[in-house]
C-alpha cells in the first residue's frame, strides 16, 4: 500500500515490515546507545528495525523514445522507477563459511507496468537469486523481491554494489558486511552542574570496550567544553577514564556535542549540557586617584575585592578589557614581528632569519603555564604595578591589592587596568590617575641681552641653576645647530644638582661672523618632558676705530716735491684689528718721480705726453698695513709726490681683515692738492 512519504509491504512478501519512510538524506547523529544497539543486532534484526530508505544513486540514463511503449512517467526524473528496500544491504555479526541471505524488494513507483532486472555482482562473496520469472513486468505500486546471499571466508569487512537496470536508468544498491567492531559504552548525555563564569567543573567517565575488536578512537568537542585524553586505544574488555571539562566564558546555557570517532569510520555523538551564572562582585574603589609623586619615588594605594560566595575564585590582573582584545593584540604583535624578520633578513641578507621566521610559524602553542607567564609579563605600564598579580580568593574573604605608582617622567598618568576574576563575565576595570613630578630646576635668568659683541671676542656669562625640589636633577645643555648657535660653549655641559643645591654654569660666546642673533640654549632635565630655555640675543659687530684728525690738508705743494702729513689710527675695541690702508682714486702706474730724480736724469720724459701714459702712484702710506692691539693706536704717515697739476680731493680708507673693505667711520678722510706754477700745492 502506497503512502505520501513511503510504502507498506504486506505479508505476501513473506516479511513483516513496518512503515518505511522515504528520506533524501540520513543526517541524524547517532548516540552511543543507538550505536551499541545497532552493532549488537543480527543481520535479520537490523533489517527488521530499518524504517527509512534513501533514493539510490543513478549511474546512467537510457533513451526511451524508441524502446518502450509508455512515453510518459509520473516518477520524478531525479528518482528511479523502482525504489529498493532496504536502500543498503548490511550483513553483520556473521560467522565465516556460513551463508546469510537478505531480501531485496524493488517497488514500482510509476503508474504503468515496468520491467526491472538485477545484475549479478562481480564479488564471489555475494550472489543474487531472482524470482522464477524475472522478465515479468511489475504492476504499478507493486514490488518484486530478490534474495541477496553472502558467504564470508573470514571475519572482516566486505563491500560491493548491486546494479539494477530498469527501462529508463541504471542505479546501484550498496552491499556491505560489517566485521568485528569496537563498542565503547559512553553515555548519551552528560549534564554538568551550574558553574560560575570562567570557573571549571569536570565529569569523569569510565570508558570500556564491550565490542569484539580493538578500539582506536578520537574525541573532539567545542568550547566551552574540553576532553582529556583526546585519543586512545582500548583492547576488548579494557577500560579508560575520560574527563570532560566545562569552562564557560559567557553566562547562560551551553550545549555542544562530543564527537567519538572510531578508526573504522563510525561517528558517535554525545550531548554535553551545562549552565553558567555570574556573581555580583566589584572592586573597592573602582577609580584610584594617587597623590602627586616625584619620579624615582613610590606611592602605594590599596584596592580590595570581596568574595561573598562559597567558591574559591581565581583572579589575574591584565591590561586588556577582554580575551578578544588580547588575542587581536597578540596577532598584531606577531604580524609586526614577522615583518621585522623579513625586513632584517632582506636588508642583511641573513638566511638564518628566514629560518627563524619559518620556525616561528611552525612552533606549537605554548603550554598553559608559559601562556600564563606571557600574559602576566604583558601587563606592565612601567610606572604602575599591581601586587599580587594573580592568586586565589577564598570563600567569604577579602583580597587586598597594592597599586604601586612609580612615575618615570613628569606628566599626568591615566590608565585602566582590568581584573580577570572567576564569576565575572567581563573583566573588572580599575581606573588609575596619578601625576608624576620631575626635578624642579630653576635658572637665575632666562634671557640675556648681550647687546653689541665684537667679532672674535670671547664673552663669558654665568648662569646659576637652583634645585628647589626634593630629588636630584640630572641636567644636560644642548645648543642649536645654527651659525651662531655653534658659537656657544657651555661648561659644565651636563651634571647633577642635588636637592636644595645650586650649580653655576659658564656660557662662552665667540663668533667670527657678523650679524644679529637670538639663540635658545636648551636645558634638558631628566624626568621633565619639556626642556627649559635660556635665550641669548645680541649683535656681532666689527672692531671700532677712528683717526686722530678729520682730514689731511697738504696745502699748496710743488710739482715733484714730496710732502708728508701724519695722523694716528686708534683701535677702540677690545679685540686686535688687522688693517690695510689705501687711497681711493690714486694712480695705478709706477711710483711718481720727484723733481730731484728728474733733474739728475734730463733724458727722462715722464712728465711729457702725460695724456698717453698711465697715472703714477702719487701717495705713499706708511705703514700700509698691520695689526693694532685692543685699545691701542698706530701712527700713520701719508706722503704725496705730485706728478700732476690738479686739485687732489681723495679718501684714505681702511680695510679690516676678516671684516670688510673700505670700512669708514664717522666720515671720509680727504686728501686735497691745489695747482701752483710751476709746482703743485696740496691741501687736506
Amino acid at each position: 500500500q502506497r503512502t505520501s512519504r513511503g510504502f507498506w509491504v504486506g505479508k505476501s512478501e513473506k516479511k513483516n515490515i513496518q512503515s518505511i519512510q522515504l528520506v533524501d538524506d540520513v543526517s541524524l547523529q547517532m548516540t552511543p546507545s543507538a550505536f551499541t544497539q545497532k552493532m549488537l543486532q543480527s543481520t535479520e534484526e537490523r533489517l527488521n528495525n530499518t524504517t527509512e530508505v534513501n533514493p539510490p544513486r543513478i549511474l546512467e540514463w537510457f533513451d526511451t523514445s524508441n524502446t518502450i511503449h509508455q512515453k510518459f512517467s509520473v516518477a520524478h526524473l531525479e528518482r528511479p522507477l523502482f525504489q529498493p528496500f532496504p536502500s543498503e544491504l548490511v550483513f553483520q555479526n556473521f560467522t565465516p563459511l556460513q551463508t546469510y541471505k537478505l531480501p531485496l524488494i524493488l517497488l514500482n513507483n510509476d503508474k504503468v507496468l515496468r520491467h526491472v532486472k538485477l545484475e549479478q555482482p562481480e564479488s564471489e562473496d555475494f550472489f543474487v537469486v531472482g524470482p522464477v520469472n524475472p522478465g515479468t513486468k511489475v504492476a504499478p505500486g507493486m514490488s518484486i523481491t530478490f534474495t541477496v546471499g553472502f558467504t564470508p571466508k573470514e571475519n572482516k569487512d566486505y563491500e560491493d554494489k548491486l546494479i539494477c537496470v530498469t527501462e529508463r536508468e541504471r542505479f546501484e544498491i550498496p552491499v556491505r558486511a560489517i566485521g568485528p567492531r569496537a563498542i565503547l559504552d559512553f553515555r548519551d548525555e552528560i549534564l554538568f552542574p551550574v558553574c560560575l563564569v570562567k570557573a571549571s567543573t569536570q565529569k569523569t567517565h569510565l570508558l570500556r570496550n564491550i565490542g569484539n575488536s580493538q578500539a582506536k578512537f578520537k574525541l573532539h568537542t567545542q568550547q566551552p567544553f574540553s576532553v582529556k585524553p583526546s585519543s586512545g586505544t582500548l583492547d576488548v574488555g579494557e577500560s579508560l577514564q575520560v574527563t570532560v571539562s566545562f569552562h564557560p566564558l559567557t553566562v547562560g546555557d551551553h550545549r555542544e556535542d562530543l564527537l567519538l570517532h572510531y578508526h573504522t569510520g563510525e561517528d558517535v555523538f554525545i550531548s554535553l549540557c551545562g549552565s553558567c551564572e555570574e556573581l555580583n562582585i566589584h572592586l573597592e574603589p573602582e577609580c584610584v586617584t594617587l597623590k602627586s609623586t616625584y619620579i624615582s619615588l613610590t606611592n602605594v594605594h590599596t584596592v580590595t575585592l570581596t568574595n561573598s560566595s562559597d567558591t574559591t575564585l581565581q583572579y589575574c590582573w591584565t591590561m586588556w578589557p577582554s580575551l578578544e582584545v588580547e588575542e587581536q593584540s597578540s596577532q598584531r604583535y606577531t604580524c609586526r614581528f614577522k615583518a621585522f624578520l623579513i625586513k632584517e633578513a632582506w636588508t642583511a641578507k641573513t638566511p638564518h632569519l628566514f629560518f627563524l621566521m619559518l620556525v616561528s610559524d611552525r612552533t606549537p602553542c605554548c603550554n598553559d603555564s608559559q601562556t600564563e607567564e606571557d600574559h602576566l609579563l604583558g601587563f606592565s605600564f612601567g610606572c604602575i604595578t599591581v601586587n599580587p598579580l594573580k592568586g586565589e580568593i577564598w570563600p567569604n574573604t577579602t583580597a587586598q591589592f597594592s597599586i604601586i605608582f612609580k612615575p618615570e617622567e613628569a606628566k599626568l598618568y591615566h590608565h585602566t587596568v582590568y581584573c580577570d576574576v572567576t564569576g565575572c563575565e567581563s573583566n573588572l576595570p580599575l581606573t588609575i590617575v596619578g601625576e608624576g613630578l620631575g626635578p624642579e630646576l630653576e635658572l637665575s635668568y632666562s634671557l640675556m641681552d648681550m647687546n653689541n659683541v665684537f667679532i672674535s671676542d670671547k664673552d663669558h656669562y654665568e648662569v646659576q641653576m637652583s634645585n628647589v625640589g626634593f630629588i636630584e636633577a640630572v641636567f644636560r645643555f644642548s645648543v642649536p645647530d645654527t651659525t651662531f648657535g655653534r658659537c656657544f660653549s657651555i661648561c659644565p655641559e651636563e651634571g647633577v644638582v642635588p636637592p636644595g643645591a645650586c650649580q653655576n654654569v659658564d656660557v662662552i660666546f665667540q663668533s667670527s661672523n657678523l650679524g644679529t642673533f637670538s639663540e635658545d640654549l636648551l636645558l634638558n632635565v631628566e624626568g621633565q618632558p619639556h626642556p627649559l630655555t635660556l635665550t641669548f640675543r645680541g649683535c656681532v659687530i666689527g672692531p671700532t676705530f677712528h683717526f686722530s684728525v678729520f682730514e689731511l690738508n697738504f696745502g699748496d705743494v710743488a710739482f715733484g716735491f714730496p710732502a708728508t702729513s701724519t695722523c694716528t689710527l686708534f683701535n677702540t675695541s677690545f679685540v686686535p684689528m688687522d688693517f690695510y690702508l689705501r687711497v681711493l682714486g690714486d694712480g695705478s702706474g709706477p711710483p711718481s718721480v720727484s723733481s730731484a730724480c728728474q733733474v739728475s736724469d734730463s733724458s727722462r720724459k715722464n712728465w711729457k705726453d702725460s695724456a698717453a701714459r698711465v697715472r703714477p702712484v702719487e701717495f705713499t702710506v706708511i705703514p700700509a698695513g698691520g695689526s693694532v692691539r685692543a685699545m691701542s693706536e698706530v701712527n700713520i704717515k701719508v706722503t704725496l709726490c705730485s706728478n700732476t697739476v690738479k686739485v687732489y680731493r681723495l679718501a684714505l680708507v681702511v680695510d679690516v681683515l676678516g671684516v670688510g673693505e673700505e670700512m669708514l667711520l664717522d666720515r671720509c678722510n680727504y686728501l686735497t692738492s691745489l695747482p701752483f706754477q710751476p709746482t703743485s700745492l696740496f691741501k687736506w
